[in-house]
């Protein structure tokens, strides 16, 4: 193996295995001693964990093994072996964070009132950390591998897949942790969503301009002199008037939305602008590729 691919390797392989030591973090300091619940197989380890007292890291090696092989199976490719890496590394951390609480080195964060406090702090954790999985192509293994296989065989929705088996999973939590706990948990599911996408999207945004004039090339030369932004003139044909025009694409940084709005509107106040969000930006102006 070349320098090139083993370095491109760790680069992959570091993230994802940073991603699960936080999301086990989540799990140990805000999620079990709070009694909160989560989806998925690692729910099913968790629910193990309240009823029986079963270390998290042996429960979620055990499920997650058959599902893991079943996937080899069915799906190959890279993007299964870093869903071991993920299994691998995520068993490994929660067995690592349950000896370090063991000795009491760690303290967990415990509440018997402020669980709002709890459940904001568990979502940012575990969002954080399956952010850093998903963005660096691996999975944690569980219920991705079923709803995969499900969307090959079956042709069902991923999310609808992974939706059901949640909602029983947490459901089925009613039979060992009080209502009001579930609910504190939807709380912590929403803010981990919220925060995976922010990691999956990137967390430098911009705004895209799609300016529609009779003056394109006018616009396009002021943006260059005034905002110093890369355009993109695009030839277009205005489907009722048939006339020829240019159509303007610039990417620019949130504080510089006013400015460029006010640049059009100098050179075309009829100019037919359209404003669109876009997330990790890279190239020259924005973060380096």
């Amino acid at each position: 193996m070349n320098t090139a691919k083993l370095s491109s390797i760790i680069k992959t392989v570091a993230p994802i295995m940073l991603g699960t030591a936080v999301y086990a973090f989540g799990l140990l300091y805000f999620i079990i001693p709070n009694q909160l619940m989560e989806g998925g197989v690692t729910g099913i380890t968790i629910l193990l964990n309240y009823g029986f007292d079963i270390p998290v890291f042996l429960t979620t090696l055990l499920l997650n093994l058959p599902l893991f092989l079943l996937g080899w199976k069915e799906l190959g490719g890279r993007q299964i072996i870093y869903t071991g890496v993920g299994i691998g590394s995520l068993s490994f951390f929660l067995w690592v964070f349950e000896r370090i609480i063991a000795l009491g080195w760690v303290e967990p964060f415990q509440t018997e009132h402020d669980f709002i406090l709890a459940s904001l702090y568990a979502g940012v954790t575990l969002g954080l950390g399956l952010g850093l999985v998903f963005r660096f192509g691996g999975t944690t293994g569980g219920v991705d591998i079923v709803a995969r296989i499900c969307g090959r065989r079956f042709g069902w929705s991923m999310g609808q897949v992974i939706l059901v088996i949640d909602v029983v999973i947490i459901g089925s939590s009613l039979l060992y942790i009080p209502r009001e706990k579930i609910l504190y948990t939807l709380v912590a599911v929403f803010i981990s969503s919220r925060v995976i996408d922010f990691i999956q999207e990137g967390a430098y945004a911009a705004k895209a301009f799609t300016i529609i004039s009779d003056f394109g090339q006018e616009i396009a030369e002021l943006i260059t002199r005034d905002l110093e932004r890369g355009v993109t003139l695009i030839p277009s044909i205005g489907a009722y008037s048939k006339q020829a025009k240019h159509t303007v694409y610039c990417v620019v940084s949130r504080q510089e939305i006013r400015r460029l709005s006010q640049l059009v509107k100098s050179v075309d106040p009829r100019a037919f602008v359209i404003i669109s969000d876009v997330h990790d930006v890279q190239g020259e102006g924005f973060r380096e590729i």
